[in-house]
């Protein structure tokens, strides 16, 4: 008489718990995503559509460009000075500053897009 191999265990319950398992993975890795990209962490992976319009301006002589990203906490600044200096900042969640090297002017941009400019003295 063959012997039977067939298991007598059902599958469908063992495949039950690790179907739930990874279901509750995949949201949680979807719910970290959205936080990260709420809060300006990930911005520099958000798609070119999500930034605002360049608004341009000046400040302590130099010409500066500014947009904001409205899918996320985050902001981005190029300053010119001339064709001398260039600068680039990205607030992605929190504040950037950058000093330049031909007038010393340390820039300031938080992620709501605010750019300020302080002159250092001279020692």
């Amino acid at each position: 008489m063959p012997l039977s191999f067939r298991s007598t265990r059902p599958r469908t319950p063992a495949r039950v718990p690790r179907l739930a398992l990874v279901a509750v993975i995949m949201v949680l890795l979807s719910a970290g995503a959205v936080i990260a990209v709420r809060e300006g962490r990930a911005s520099g992976l958000l798609p070119e559509r999500s930034w605002g319009p360049w608004t341009d301006g000046g400040i302590e002589g130099w010409s500066t460009h500014v947009r904001l990203n409205g899918w996320g906490d985050a902001a981005e600044a190029d300053i010119h000075f001339g064709k001398a200096e260039d600068l680039t900042l990205r607030a992605y969640g929190k504040t950037a500053s950058v000093t330049s090297m031909m007038d010393p002017t340390v820039f300031t941009l938080t992620p709501d897009g605010r750019l300020t400019a302080r002159r250092l003295s001279a020692p």
